[in-house]
């Protein structure tokens, strides 16, 4: 009977253990899904960016016939955009060369007064600009979580749940060129 109290003691230190194994696991499946989830945002913006490219594309090129390589260009960029489903790395690359082409289409687009007062081209820019703004908040937020679920990975105690489990660090969604840090400019 004397040992009673210490089986007592080892019963609650084992209880506790286990529990914090399940919260901090819990905690990091949690920070995972977050993650899954902020970027799936990321890629309902980028679709939407994708969808009115073409239209953009089509409104120029009715003003700017000479300019064909450039419109075939843009479509090249936003095909392997929208086909880039590699480390968000490689997708931010991706997103780069689309971005520096649609730059290219608006300055084009700055070369003819009639297009630029064209009531569809006014409005391909404003929701296209639109769309850069809610894809920088879904970076915003999805490179939030990673940091949350990174440092949650790292961190002393969690990081042994983490490595028990393998939990894995997640990249961060960003722009290489400080130049493309910017949404493109457009000029309303």
């Amino acid at each position: 009977m004397d040992n009673a109290p210490l089986l007592w003691v080892v019963l609650g230190l084992t209880a506790f253990g286990l529990l914090w194994i399940v919260v901090t696991y819990n905690g990091l499946v949690r920070h995972v899904n977050y993650c899954n989830d902020a970027w799936s945002d990321i890629d309902t913006e980028l679709k939407r960016r994708y969808d009115l490219i073409p239209n953009l594309v089509e409104t120029v090129k009715a003003y700017a016939t000479h300019e064909r390589t450039l419109m075939e260009s843009v479509m090249r960029a936003r095909s392997a955009a929208q086909a880039s489903h590699g480390s968000p790395r490689e997708q931010a690359r991706d997103e780069n060369v689309l971005v520096g082409q649609v730059r290219q289409v608006m300055a084009v687009a700055e070369a003819y007064p009639d297009l630029k007062a064209g009531r569809n081209f006014l409005a391909l820019q404003r929701e296209l600009t639109d769309t850069e703004d809610r894809i920088q908040r879904a970076r915003r937020f999805y490179n939030a979580n990673v940091r949350d679920l990174n440092t949650r990975i790292e961190v002393v105690p969690s990081n042994i749940i983490a490595g028990w489990f393998k939990f894995d660090k997640r990249e961060y969604f960003e722009i290489d060129d400080v130049v493309q840090r910017n949404a493109p400019a457009m000029k309303l």
